[in-house]
């Protein structure tokens, strides 16, 4: 028997089968987000987000926000919320780079590293996860969700990114 086709508003034709396995993936994805962030804020008082960026600088200071951006796939502003947090609780702090007083390095703190000792991988696991697909598999799947979020986002009026961020 055939895969039933549905027939959306917008003229395209898929089968139904592809949408449940891209909804099933997606709720998959949002779950072990959800569970692994909420194991770091009960366990470490830290959002996911904020135990990541510690990680991040676990074995080597960043020397920028952008720098720290960049080694999270992060955007730039929702990184600045995040280390602010983290220094409001003494987990990191900023210092000015000999040399360059316009420029602040970002390391961790005593505080910082103790929570670290005490955790375990919470959105390391799907950065490694996507490091693992071929260049092609990751450009595709990064093309898709940034066509779909558009999508969601002009119909729903969906939160920023530096929104978003403030709830980590």
């Amino acid at each position: 028997m055939a895969t039933p086709r549905i027939k959306p508003r917008n003229g395209n034709t898929e089968s139904r089968e592809e949408i449940v396995v891209v909804v099933d993936s997606i709720r998959s994805i949002v779950q072990s987000l959800r569970i692994s962030g909420r194991e770091a804020e009960q366990r470490l008082g830290v959002s996911s987000a904020q135990l990541y960026v510690l990680q991040e600088l676990r074995d080597r200071p960043a020397l920028s926000i952008n720098e720290l951006a960049e080694r999270t796939y992060t955007h730039q502003s929702s990184v600045s919320m995040v280390v602010a947090r983290l220094v409001e609780n003494g987990l990191v702090r900023r210092s000015i780079v000999r040399g360059d007083a316009r420029r602040l390095s970002i390391s961790l703190t005593a505080a910082g590293r103790s929570v670290l000792r005490r955790a375990e991988g919470s959105q390391t696991a799907l950065i490694t996860a996507l490091r693992s697909m071929s260049r092609s598999q990751l450009r595709a799947l990064a093309g898709n969700l940034n066509e779909l979020t558009g999508i969601l986002d002009s119909r729903n009026g969906a939160l920023t990114k530096a929104e978003i961020a403030l709830r980590a």
